[in-house]
């Protein structure tokens, strides 16, 4: 689920309630996951409460090939599982 939060919010920077439509998730669980990714510092807030807009943070930006590679890997493993 973090993999694809991060992916769409390559695309356009977005809110909980945006990106829980756009995934077909909950949104407690897109809350969720958001607040582990910006405690991780992948990705940055701006904005106050219903308005709260997420982006990738820059040192994400620069590393995104990085985590597309990674992904090619596991992705095709998670897709497996499921």
């Amino acid at each position: 689920m973090r993999a694809r939060i991060i992916m769409a919010l390559k695309d356009a920077p977005m809110n909980a309630n945006q990106l829980a439509s756009l995934l077909g998730v909950d949104y407690r669980t897109i809350r969720h996951h958001l607040e582990v990714l910006e405690k991780n510092k992948i990705i940055v807030s701006a904005g106050e409460r219903y308005a709260v807009t997420y982006f990738l943070s820059s040192e994400m930006e620069e590393n995104y090939m990085v985590f597309e590679e990674i992904w090619k890997k596991i992705g095709k493993k998670e897709k497996r599982r499921g």
